[in-house]
């Protein structure tokens, strides 16, 4: 059986197949390249797709023997590629640091604490962002390099070669288990070369003394910051090599120094100081680019309100792009693709292809996170949108040890949900007007789990169930991760508010806080139960921290419309139905 499904294809080529994929508002053709790897071209690169055949730029003697190192950096390099159909291209291929600690000087540190490298998707996305140019004054441009491509080796690296810091992989381990080795693959960023030479190798041909020279170097260093800054962005290392003034302006800055006039040192720097006043220069490096504060917040409010509105919208189908498909599991709609930056996958509930940038795991997955349980892997994060949700690694395929003798005996009888269980459940239970904590997405990490399955039982049933590329949809090598919404109100609701919403509380809490005493949450615990079994579900295992109160204030339960306090459930990996 395959889930149904609906994908649109794109046109293959007699050597790679060739698929359109969209990754934090980027379009890309992506294509198997021939030593098992994935590069992902843009609008710039496409025409261009034979240059960037592995062996037309990356074969091992062609690189080593052509890379030239830049100037200041580890490994970042110019490379031309091998002639094709008569043209060469000159590119900068750089790896990504994404996951390094970033080496920066103490005063910098001070003003950019938590600056980290970006992923090779979020700096395309901010370069691409930059060069439109919509946040601003319409007048100023920032001149970038083309971005052009990413390429990801089939390999994957040991911490030690990956030049990654220890602790950070670490924490990122332990704030999101199961996709720690994500972060272990190698991306290789390819930009067009520019032609031209940064403000230090300009300042070779000005005779000045040397602090004159740091002065000018300073200066202009600012007026440029002050330029980005008015687009709405900031480079949290930048610094004079990152500015990078035309082959033609240097040349006539040079020819200014040899020209005899009465103050060829004066006229070489004004002619500089004009140029950078009437933007004629490109900015470079673009590894710590992010937005200023207040751009920041104008995007992430922009896309908060789109993304509740699409959210209260979310089964009103829209029209799907290529790199996307439509499937039904267990009798709910998914809108489905690539986790790119992963190699993992990514279900999203509902037809609304839209919602499906905002669940992709760099938009959520190194945002800081709160622990919400003390014995599973729950944790509540605000994403990079501003969007406030609750992911948990699933727990299919697990037999705990916990509970006493029943507790166990029916765990082995049923065994634990699956993440399509799941989210079925909750849904059937939504329609039946029984509060529910929405469900968002289902991601499947790219990476192989460690450890092994005590109960297969899952993976067996579900094996039937086949993706698009007919893969079945729960594999037993790979974690999952459930993302449900942080319960503040109906969707319906929130989509129309503007100020304050609704906080959840477990039943847990409002004891320990006094909200409700053990008795009353007892019986709202009992109540929920009985519905469920009068639908013919069985929730004999839904405790005190499986569900939740939504509040108002500090002390105010939001009520239903027989006054009995709204209880919404929060967890449903052991809600069975019942035969």
């Amino acid at each position: 059986m395959k889930a149904e499904n609906k994908k649109t294809t794109v046109s293959t080529d007699p050597v790679h197949r060739k698929t359109l994929v969209n990754v934090l508002g980027v379009v890309y053709v992506h294509v198997k390249t021939s030593d098992g790897g994935d590069l992902y071209l843009t609008r710039f690169a496409e025409q261009y797709q034979k240059h960037f055949d592995i062996g037309n730029w990356y074969d091992p003697e062609w690189f080593n023997r052509h890379k030239v190192r830049l100037e200041g950096t580890g490994s970042v390099y110019r490379v031309p590629t091998k002639e094709v159909d008569g043209k060469v291209l000159d590119l900068v291929v750089k790896n990504c640091r994404v996951g390094e600690d970033v080496p920066l000087d103490t005063h910098t540190l001070q003003e950019f604490c938590d600056a980290e490298f970006n992923s090779p998707w979020e700096e395309f996305s901010l370069v691409m962002e930059m060069r439109e140019g919509q946040y601003g004054p319409k007048f100023l441009e920032i001149n970038t390099q083309f971005p052009m491509v990413i390429y990801v080796p089939p390999e994957t690296m040991q911490i030690w070669q990956s030049g990654r810091s220890r602790s950070k992989i670490n924490r990122i381990r332990a704030r999101h288990p199961g996709i720690d080795l994500d972060i272990l693959k190698q991306y290789k960023m390819i930009y067009a070369w520019i032609e031209g030479h940064n403000l230090p190798e300009v300042f070779d041909h000005i005779a000045v003394e040397n602090h004159d020279r740091l002065f000018h170097l300073k200066t202009l260093d600012k007026s440029v910051m002050a330029d980005l800054e008015k687009k709405g962005y900031l480079v949290a290392d930048m610094k004079p090599e990152h500015i990078i003034i035309s082959e033609n302006d240097t040349r006539r800055i040079k020819e200014m120094g040899k020209a005899g006039t009465s103050d060829p040192v004066g006229d070489q720097i004004y002619y500089l100081y004009n140029l950078i006043d009437m933007g004629h220069y490109s900015v470079v490096d673009y590894e710590l680019l992010l937005r200023t504060p207040e751009h920041e917040t104008e995007v992430k409010n922009s896309r908060r309100h789109s993304y509740l509105d699409d959210q209260r919208d979310r089964f009103v189908p829209v029209p799907l792009p290529d790199h996307l498909s439509s499937m039904e599991i267990f009798g709910v709609p998914y809108i489905h693709g690539h986790a790119e930056s992963t190699g993992g996958h990514l279900w999203v509930v509902g037809n609304n292809a839209r919602l499906f940038d905002y669940f992709l795991p760099e938009r959520w997955r190194k945002t800081p996170s709160i622990s919400l349980s003390g014995n599973k892997e729950v944790f509540y994060t605000v994403t990079k949108d501003n969007i406030h949700l609750v992911w948990e690694t699933s727990r299919v395929g697990e037999l705990p040890d916990e509970g006493d003798d029943e507790y166990q005996a029916r765990i082995r009888e049923h065994g634990i949900n699956s993440p399509f269980e799941e989210f079925a459940i909750a849904h059937s239970l939504s329609q039946m007007g029984i509060p529910c904590a929405y469900v968002r997405a289902i991601y499947m990490t790219g990476s192989s789990k460690i450890e092994k399955s005590a109960d297969t039982r899952r993976y067996a049933s579900h094996k039937d169930f086949l993706d698009p590329e007919g893969e079945p949809i729960l594999q037993e090598k790979h974690n999952y991760i459930t993302i449900r919404g942080y319960y503040n109100g109906p969707d319906d609701w929130v989509a129309e508010q503007a100020g304050a919403l609704y906080v959840p509380i477990d039943l847990s809490k409002a004891v320990t806080t006094g909200l409700l005493d053990e008795p009353q949450c007892r019986r709202l615990l009992e109540k929920v139960k009985e519905k469920l079994r009068s639908v013919n579900y069985d929730g004999s295992h839904l405790m005190f921290n499986d569900l939740l109160l939504a509040t108002r204030g500090e002390s105010e339960i939001i009520i239903d419309d027989f006054g009995d306090p709204v209880v919404i459930i929060c967890n449903f990996e052991q809600i069975w139905k019942s035969l």
